[in-house]
């Protein structure tokens, strides 16, 4: 689950990190209210959407006035967004942070994520910040440093004092430096984030660190011991088929291909869509019903998928074990009676009550495209997006 700019500055200050004073707005004259509230000079006027690059895109901007608050506030809110992150649709700003203005040293990066390979929260930084860590790590990985923590004593402060001093801070604000890469460490291990990024984490004039951006995201699955995360959710910013999706149970992903796909386990959903790509075809979607799938929920299933403009056929391959093959028939069947079936429709049917599932397609008068093996769903899949 990701959350916006200014609620991952508000869980970072509750652990002690130095954040800008700002405030969320959400029309042209809150932000100016704010800016006025926050006092000084100089403001930052800043898009909140859940996406990088918001600055190249014009979605950061500097007032020197409150009339210039109101004004880049008027241009940003309501704004479409184009960022390397968007994609080219971009995305409607809802919301903005107005913050004051820092006087900015030197500009870093620190972030966290989990090392699957070391199975530990890995702490890199880099004296890059302002820039993407992927070009960096690109073109000159020397210049990120990493910490592998132990679980067991967690992030030490010679640890990140260490890390600190590798990215070029000075060694007067070393112990600092070292107490805010501590309390992400333990922002992150507490609310079991999945990713947790400050970039850029700046040094200033006056002497001081300050998270200048936040971006925390969050691990689903462990949702069920955060219970005050789930406020912090901005569904505008979510596809709204996936949206749809999680109300049924089901794990749906959007993608960008032409074929529909509906399997029962992920693995399985996996190395289904590999095999579509094999037989030079691309999945629409990742769609798993899960290992005991009611018939409701294959049938809002087919729904879901049948409203991508871009699909040209769907898949469905079952391998029948919890999820029993009658079931995954009972609710194709009862989707193609509720939506125009206006695609074809592959299916791969084996396990649990195979042949009653394959009886109840046979009977219910839609026109279904069987096939037998993985292969064989793949490659009659493809053929009928292409309209062989």
């Amino acid at each position: 689950m990701k959350i916006h700019e200014y609620q991952g500055k508000a869980i970072l200050a509750e652990y002690g990190v130095a954040v800008p004073r700002g405030k969320a707005c959400f029309s042209v004259d809150e932000a100016v209210a704010a800016a006025e509230a926050i006092g000084g000079e100089k403001w930052v006027v800043k898009a909140q959407i859940h996406a990088g690059g918001r600055g190249k895109g014009g979605g950061v901007k500097v007032a020197d006035s409150l009339d210039e608050v109101r004004e880049h506030a008027t241009a940003i809110l309501g704004m479409t967004l184009v960022t390397h992150q968007t994609g080219p649709e971009g995305k409607v700003v809802k919301r903005l942070l107005v913050e004051e203005a820092a006087p900015i040293q030197a500009e870093l990066y620190l972030g966290l994520v989990v090392d699957r390979a070391s199975q530990r929260v890995t702490v890199m930084a880099s004296s890059e910040g302002g820039t993407e860590i992927e070009t960096v790590a690109e073109q000159t990985p020397e210049l990120i440093h990493k910490v592998s923590v132990d679980p067991k004593t967690g992030l030490t402060a010679a640890e990140a004092e260490s890390l600190a001093g590798k990215i070029g801070i000075a060694d007067d604000l070393l112990p600092a430096a070292g107490k805010l890469i501590q309390a992400l460490y333990q922002a992150f291990w507490d609310k079991d984030a999945s990713l947790a990024e400050i970039n850029p984490l700046i040094t200033t004039s006056d002497g001081r660190v300050i998270a200048l951006d936040a971006k925390i995201n969050f691990d689903e699955s462990a949702m069920y011991r955060h219970p005050e995360l789930k406020d912090l959710r901005d569904l505008d910013e979510e596809d709204a088929d996936e949206i749809q999706a999680d109300k049924f149970g089901l794990n749906y992903i959007s993608l960008d291909g032409t074929i529909g796909c509906l399997v029962n386990g992920a693995g399985l959903a996996m190395a289904t869509m590999d095999i579509i790509k094999l037989y030079g075809a691309s999945p629409a979607n990742f769609l798993d019903v899960g290992g005991g799938a009611t018939t409701e929920q294959v049938t809002e299933a087919f729904k879901i998928m049948l409203k991508n403009s871009n699909l040209k056929a769907i898949l469905v391959n079952i391998f029948g074990g919890i999820m029993r093959c009658d079931v995954v028939a009972e609710g194709l069947v009862n989707a193609a009676r509720e939506v125009d079936l206006s695609v074809p429709l592959v299916v791969r049917l084996e396990g649990t009550n195979v042949e009653r599932g394959r009886q109840i397609l046979a009977d219910s008068g839609i026109s279904v495209i069987n096939a037998t093996t993985m292969a064989d769903a793949a490659e009659k899949v493809a053929a009928a997006a292409a309209g062989a």
